[in-house]
């Protein structure tokens, strides 16, 4: 039994030996490329699919912001350059106003701060652009809080908010300081300080003159050299941020444009109606906020609809409430309060245009 335990280890040791000879050998020779592997690298490669949604995009929320913010910087530049220090410290108060009501609020509610995604700064941006330079500087203070915490961090943030935040700080001025909201006379003589020099007669802005029946200067109006709120007299600065946002690819052109263009047609048909001559539809497309709402409020990704049909129906609706308003309201400007009752009929506009599945068949009624 001995003998053959011992003759089995040493055959066991000397085939150790051997594969250990014979894999040395192996590493020695240049490795040559397998036919197999060959083949293999010759088959094309295949994507790995995962679950929907496939689309993919550099763009998230901090650029799409700071575009709409370089898309303003004309129309507040004009702005600024009409009314100099006055509009400076509107558009500051306001901006300041909101990044600090944003960031108080979310330290106090334990949340994560998110003012370095420039949606506060924005706010702040648009709704110094929707007031006089004449406003009292603590009104802007409190058009700010509302509009940062009551329209949107209330209902859970960005992205949760129903209505466009900086709209909904504006309706809250007008209703609430109504005079101070439009008042536009400014300081006689022209300076550093106080900007362009109107008197009382001529501080009506041209869409107020439009509707008593007197027509300002349409190039006036177009270069933005008029009376208005700081970011609204402009419509060149105005189309020129557009522009800079169509081609980033920030806004699309559907609400927009067909809000513009269903307010003129309602608004030549209006004037058909009552007998008036068709020409004042050229101050009523430069006139007001008319430009500033369609490009850099309605095109809100929150509060406007995703679907194509929505934005069509959306658009529409913006520009038969805006044409209602002008003609019917005791102001000559409706834009904020069309804007923002579009944006609460967004939910029922996409409850019934948004698509269907594909494939999905309607569940039979009851009974038949």
């Amino acid at each position: 039994m001995e003998e053959n335990k011992n003759e089995v280890t040493e055959e066991a040791v000397e085939k150790n030996v051997q594969l250990a000879e014979a894999e040395k050998a192996e590493e020695k020779k240049p490795e040559a490329k397998k036919p197999e592997a060959k083949k293999a690298e010759d088959k094309p490669k295949l994507l790995s699919v995962s679950s929907s949604p496939h689309v993919r995009d550099r763009s998230s929320t901090k650029s799409i912001m700071r575009d709409v913010v370089i898309a303003l910087i004309p129309a507040a530049g004009v702005g600024i350059w009409n009314f100099r220090l006055s509009a400076v410290l509107v558009i500051l108060t306001c901006c300041v106003s909101c990044v600090l009501a944003e960031l108080i609020w979310q330290k106090c509610m334990k949340q994560p701060v998110t003012t370095g995604d420039y949606s506060a700064l924005l706010t702040g941006l648009l709704l110094a652009l929707n007031m006089p330079a004449t406003v009292p500087l603590w009104m802007c203070v409190l058009g700010s809080v509302f509009a940062i915490i009551v329209a949107k961090q209330i209902f859970g943030g960005l992205g949760q908010n129903f209505m466009n935040p900086a709209l909904a700080g504006r309706c809250f001025m007008v209703l609430s300081f109504s005079s101070a909201m439009t008042a536009f006379t400014i300081k006689e003589g022209a300076d550093w300080m106080y900007g362009i020099a109107v008197d009382a007669t001529s501080s009506a802005t041209p869409l107020m003159q439009v509707k008593q029946g007197v027509l300002p200067s349409l190039k006036d109006m177009f270069l933005g050299t008029t009376t208005g709120t700081i970011g609204e007299t402009s419509v060149v600065a105005l189309l020129i941020g557009a522009a800079y946002l169509l081609l980033r690819r920030v806004i699309s052109w559907e609400i927009p444009v067909i809000y513009i263009a269903s307010f003129a047609v309602i608004n030549l048909i209006y004037e058909y109606a009552v007998g008036g001559a068709p020409y004042p539809i050229f101050y009523e497309l430069c006139g007001g906020g008319l430009m500033l709402g369609a490009w850099f409020m309605a095109t809100d990704y929150v509060t406007s609809p995703i679907t194509k049909k929505g934005k069509i129906i959306y658009a529409i609706l913006l520009g038969l409430l805006t044409a209602l308003f002008r003609f019917f309201g005791e102001s000559a400007e409706g834009v904020s309060f069309a804007i923002i009752i579009g944006n609460i009929c967004v939910p029922l506009i996409e409850r019934f245009t948004i698509p269907k599945p594909f494939g999905l068949e309607k569940k039979a009624k009851e009974g038949a």
